[in-house]
């Protein structure tokens, strides 16, 4: 019997970062491609989003596999602005997603100009979801979906 149910999404990371390198992780490029062969295999290139902090990975991506959706994550700690991060990025990828404390109306609406989905990371609790929808984002990441419900 067949679910009624879209096929799911996978949203993977890559959790890299240049001081561990070949030591705990392969390099960039080695380590996109070992995960884009698992994922060309299992054929499911089209429901497939690529989250990372380390841009090395993004870029990657953007130049070897143009066609899979990119998210660019974004800590509580970082002091840039939106166009600095893509500046450094180098292309505008499918979704921004910082830490919820970064978003504000102003920034999400910028987004949304860019044509990038707004998916902020990690809110859990009520209060703050009912704000960030209030927002306009286009997502948010949650340890806790049954909040949804409430």
């Amino acid at each position: 019997m067949k679910s009624k149910r879209p096929f799911p999404y996978f949203n993977i990371e890559t959790k890299t970062q240049p001081a561990t390198d070949n030591i705990f992780h392969p390099a960039p490029a080695e380590f996109v491609d070992l995960l884009m062969s698992v994922i060309r295999k299992k054929g499911v290139e089209d429901h497939v989003i690529i989250q990372s902090f380390d841009f090395r990975t993004l870029k990657y991506l953007h130049v070897y596999y143009p066609a899979i959706k990119t998210a660019m994550l974004i800590e509580d700690t970082d002091k840039r602005d939106l166009d600095d991060q893509l500046k450094d990025l180098g292309f505008t990828p499918t979704i921004y997603s910082p830490a919820y404390a970064l978003l504000n109306d102003s920034l999400v609406e910028r987004c949304h100009q860019l044509k990038m989905k707004v998916i902020p990371w990690t809110v859990n609790d009520k209060t703050s979801i009912d704000q960030l929808r209030t927002m306009g984002v286009d997502g948010i990441i949650t340890d806790y979906p049954d909040l949804f419900k409430q």
